[in-house]
C-alpha cells in the first residue's frame, strides 16, 4: 500500500503576521492549538524560536501517547516557522512541519503542512505507536482544527 506523505491546510486569519507568527513559534502554547499536541517543553538550553532550536513534544491520541524531539530549521518573524520531527536517541528524522505566513489585506494567509519521510514499511509497522493508520488525512484533520484554534485565540 502506498501512503500519501503530504499534507496542508491553509486558513486566512483577521490578524497581521507577527501576531499569527508569534502565537505559532510559542511552541509552549502548541497544546493550545493542536488536538494531538499535549505540550512542548524547549530543550538542550534552547528557549526561543530561532533556528537550530531544539524542543520536545508530548503526544495524545486516545489511549496512545508518544513523545519525539524536535529542532527548529526556519523561523522568520512573520514569514516562517519549521521544524524537523525526530524520534529516538539518534534523532532519526522522520517528518517535516511548516508554517507559512503571508500578509493579505485584513490579516495574514497561514499555511501548515506536513511531509512524512518515513519509507513505507516503516510507516505500517510504527502505526500501532500512535494509533494512526493514514496519517496524511488524520493530520489534514489536525491542521484545520490547530488553524481554527489559533484564528480564534488572536482574532480581535
Amino acid at each position: 500500500m502506498a501512503y500519501i506523505k503530504t499534507a496542508s491546510v491553509t486558513r486566512d486569519i483577521a490578524a497581521d503576521p507577527m501576531t499569527v507568527w508569534s502565537a505559532v513559534a510559542d511552541i509552549t502554547r502548541m497544546g493550545e492549538w493542536s488536538p494531538e499536541v499535549e505540550s512542548c517543553v524547549w530543550q538542550d538550553g534552547s528557549s526561543e524560536p530561532v533556528a537550530g532550536a531544539r524542543f520536545d513534544g508530548h503526544n495524545r491520541n486516545g489511549d496512545h501517547t508518544w513523545s519525539t524531539h524536535a529542532e527548529v530549521s526556519a523561523a522568520e518573524p512573520g514569514v516562517s516557522f519549521h521544524f524537523k520531527a525526530l524520534f529516538g536517541e539518534h534523532d532519526y528524522h522522520f517528518a517535516n512541519w511548516h508554517y507559512d505566513f503571508e500578509s493579505i489585506e485584513g490579516g495574514t494567509r497561514v499555511t501548515e503542512s506536513w511531509e512524512d519521510l518515513r519509507p513505507d514499511d516503516i510507516i505500517a509497522a510504527s502505526s500501532g505507536m500512535s494509533g494512526v493508520e493514514d496519517r496524511a488525512p488524520h493530520n489534514t484533520a489536525g491542521m484545520e482544527e490547530t488553524l481554527a484554534r489559533i484564528a480564534a485565540a488572536v482574532e480581535g
